[in-house]
């Protein structure tokens, strides 16, 4: 099992996106890292300031951990892409379903009372 340490996992983030930028090749998990990265813009310059490997995050100060939020989003695309536990992936699809219904279904009243 793979059970890396906090430099470790803040390094890989900070390569990810440095090599991203660069037009470098990307391993796969890194090409996994780097769409989740740029979907969130509002960490691309602390990843690019190795300042930021060394910080303390605290959510008493308002402070998001980028190393942990991106973390959290590879960990769940890793455990849907093998589906494990088992049964994640139909879970989560079943999930993504039901949003859509309930966005549709917004959007609807929204632009009929729109009219």
């Amino acid at each position: 099992m793979f059970n890396p340490s906090r430099d470790e996992v803040r390094q890989f983030f900070s390569e990810t996106w440095r090599k991203e930028h660069a037009g470098e090749i990307l391993t796969p998990l890194e090409s996994m890292a780097a769409e989740w990265i740029g979907q969130h813009p509002e960490y691309h310059d602390a990843l690019l300031n190795p300042e930021t490997r060394e910080a303390d995050y605290s959510p008493d100060r308002g402070q998001t951990n980028p190393f942990l939020h991106l973390s959290m989003h590879l960990a769940i695309s890793e455990q849907l892409s093998i589906d494990q536990p088992p049964g994640i992936r139909r879970a989560h699809d079943r999930l993504v379903a039901r949003l859509a219904r309930r966005t549709t279904r917004s959007t609807r009243s929204w632009t009929a009372s729109d009219r």
